[in-house]
């Protein structure tokens, strides 16, 4: 195996690492260059994570030549094979960089020296961020001794027109973001690539996305061709020959070649279990390895560095955002509640002694209240079940800028919901009604589903009386004509059996305990004989990746755009409505500029993403927050958060250091 001197300390540390290829030959480029690029050369990246996990890029300026470029390309393929062969490559091109790639730069990446200058339709955010950059180039790049101006259109000063030449006709705005728009998610056509022969031959495996997982032999390697978005994938099968393997990069531009395709385009060499977001978006049934499907999800990271677990401590949850973040929490649940039923247009309150019973021919609203500090705040809750039409509307549809407003969809209620009903598990019938005489008669069998969330709350969900419907990891409570059960799971909690207690008290009867393994026969008679389930251990240490996008409808269609990078609170947009995904809620942020029409469509635009997402998350829990009424729940997901940062204008605050 070919080794690079540079590459004797190439990952050993999470960070950055950046090369100039020099002569056919790399050098190092220093820490405080990092984000300048000249467009005359090439540049080797390497991104090392804690997990750890890599990224390795190579960068092609548009006046390097063809030397370096393919100087470039070997040293990449030998660097994934000195780490290997686990990284993620890409192949960036100037100006059209991945947004993984610019999120290593905060302040942007620096092609030649500055002038700000700002369209006239350009909107408050890029003005921003524009302002940062050019502040970043002079304090670090000019040692704070060069001069910001900042120029309007049609107010360019001579100096600038001498720079760039005559002014031409300038190109009319375009809808932000179209590129990124989650159509482009059935553009996509897959292809096995072998070389067999002797040479590439490439063999068409399906026309249009989305595609199945299945698709993927481990023993060929695959082309993933999106080039209408200017995105090729070439995907590595873990026991794909190795020619095959260290051939990806180069198989993936003599594609780019043969269909004529940009130059452009950017190129991602994945191998197995190191599969991007955006690769993996055109898959329909997208499972990561070791991953457990049911009620609670369990997701493995892959080669994405893990989020670290926070432990859920009810006493700490004011003062520790991170773990009121990553667990729901906005408290302990020990504030007021109030629970209405809808009928007819109506909210009818419900008798408080039947509070954690859910039926699922009803539709409610839950409002908490709760102090926080010397003011009173609320929530409120709208469940739904997952059929229900929404043609029964609450009333209570419209929130103050302190009120919370959660969307739920039975069966995926959040923690916090659970938490209300302290100590009894929230209860969800399949069926029937809580209006009084309307009840439907209950089935002869009854399966119940007990699971315990990170903050200890439990709810008991009635699901189809069917042994494929258990889980190893929880505790189900079965009724049947002749018995009453409780089968304990391998993996179950104590917490979890004691919930059971409270849905025998209302079946009624004499229960027999039944623990995985020793079941009776007329246990699994009552539930049409034994059938596989779910037997694996699920990953609870595992947490998702949040992410941050700003969202438009303004065309008519989704249109999101990713935050790339760790993002921090001066990402929120405050002419525009975000969404913080953190994988099992969502919650839309409203900027306190942002338009009548993103204000009043933001709860489809969220219902939109959640529903154009193939990993299966229809129903998740909506919540919609208003600028300056955060709750620790939002917050916790950003680093230093600033509760003033709004108080004066980010943009004049930023002018202010010109």
């Amino acid at each position: 195996m070919v080794s690079h001197k540079e590459f004797e300390a190439a990952g050993k540390e999470p960070g950055l690492q950046v090369w100039r290829i020099e002569n056919l030959d790399l050098k190092p480029v220093p820490k405080a260059l990092h984000g300048s690029f000249y467009t005359g050369d090439a540049y080797l990246l390497l991104l090392t994570t804690a997990a750890p996990s890599h990224n390795i890029h190579m960068w092609l300026g548009d006046e390097c030549s063809q030397d370096e470029s393919g100087a470039a390309a070997i040293f990449a393929t030998q660097l994934d094979d000195f780490l290997g062969g686990g990284p993620v490559q890409f192949r960036e091109v100037q100006n059209c960089e991945s947004t993984t790639f610019l999120g290593y730069f905060k302040s942007g990446i620096k092609y030649q020296d500055i002038y700000q200058w700002c369209g006239s339709e350009c909107n408050r955010f890029e003005r921003l961020k524009a302002s940062e950059v050019a502040i970043d180039i002079r304090d670090n790049e000019r040692n704070g001794r060069a001069k910001l101006q900042m120029v309007e259109e049609g107010e360019e000063p001579a100096k600038l027109t001498e720079v760039l030449g005559p002014k031409t006709a300038i190109a009319p705005s375009t809808p932000d973001d179209d590129k990124v728009d989650t159509g482009n998610k059935k553009k996509g056509v897959l292809y096995m690539i072998s070389d067999a022969s002797g040479s590439m031959k490439v063999t068409s495996v399906a026309p249009s996305s989305p595609f199945k997982q299945a698709m993927l032999s481990p023993e060929e390697c695959y082309i993933l061709d999106n080039g209408v978005d200017r995105n090729i994938f070439v995907w590595k099968g873990p026991k794909a020959n190795v020619s095959e393997r260290k051939a990806a990069m180069s198989a993936g531009q003599q594609f780019i070649k043969d269909k004529g395709y940009s130059n452009k385009t950017q190129i991602q060499v994945l191998p197995a279990g190191g599969e991007t977001t955006l690769f993996k978006q055109f898959f329909s049934d997208w499972r990561d390895k070791d991953e457990t499907t049911g009620p609670r999800k369990a997701y493995t990271i892959g080669r994405i560095a893990k989020v670290e677990q926070v432990p859920f401590d009810a006493s700490s949850l004011h003062s520790n955002k991170a773990m009121a973040a990553q667990h729901g929490m906005v408290d302990d649940g020990k504030g007021k509640v109030q629970i209405w039923r809808v009928e007819n247009g109506d909210n009818v309150p419900v008798d408080p002694s039947s509070y954690g019973q859910f039926f699922g021919g009803d539709c409610y609203l839950i409002l908490y209240s709760y102090r926080q500090g010397s003011r009173e705040q609320h929530i409120i809750y709208t469940w739904w079940v997952k059929q229900e039409v929404h043609s029964r509307k609450a009333r209570r549809s419209e929130i103050t800028p302190d009120e919370l407003a959660v969307r739920v969809t039975q069966g995926q209620e959040p923690p916090h919901l659970m938490s209300l009903f302290q100590g009894k598990p929230m209860i969800i019938h399949s069926g029937g009604t809580s209006r009084k005489g309307g009840q439907s008669k209950a089935g002869g069998t009854r399966l119940f589903h007990i699971r315990q969330s990170s903050c200890r709350a439990t709810r008991a969900v009635e699901v189809e009386p069917t042994a494929s419907n258990l889980n190893t990891n929880d505790v189900f409570v079965l009724k049947s004509p002749k018995a009453l059960y409780v089968w304990r799971g391998v993996g179950a909690s104590d917490e979890e059996m004691t919930a059971a207690k409270h849905v025998v008290g209302f079946l009624g009867g004499t229960v027999t305990q039944v623990s995985e393994g020793k079941e009776p026969a007329d246990f699994w008679s009552a539930l049409g004989g034994k059938k596989d389930y779910q037997t694996s251990k699920s990953l609870q240490n595992t947490v998702q990746q949040p992410r941050l996008f700003g969202c438009s409808n303004k065309t008519g269609r989704l249109i999101v755009e990713e935050v790339p990078g760790d993002f921090t609170q001066s990402d929120l947009a405050t002419d525009d409505v975000m969404i913080l995904d953190t994988w099992d809620q969502l919650f839309l942020w409203v900027g306190k500029d942002a338009n009548a029409e993103e204000r009043n469509g933001a709860p489809k635009i969220a219902k939109d993403y959640v529903d154009s997402d193939p990993s299966g998350r229809k129903g998740l829990p909506i919540t919609t927050i208003k600028q300056g009424a955060e709750p620790p729940t939002f917050t916790g997901w950003f680093q230093a958060w600033d509760p003033k940062m709004w108080d004066t204008d980010p943009l004049e605050r930023i002018r202010a250091r010109f």
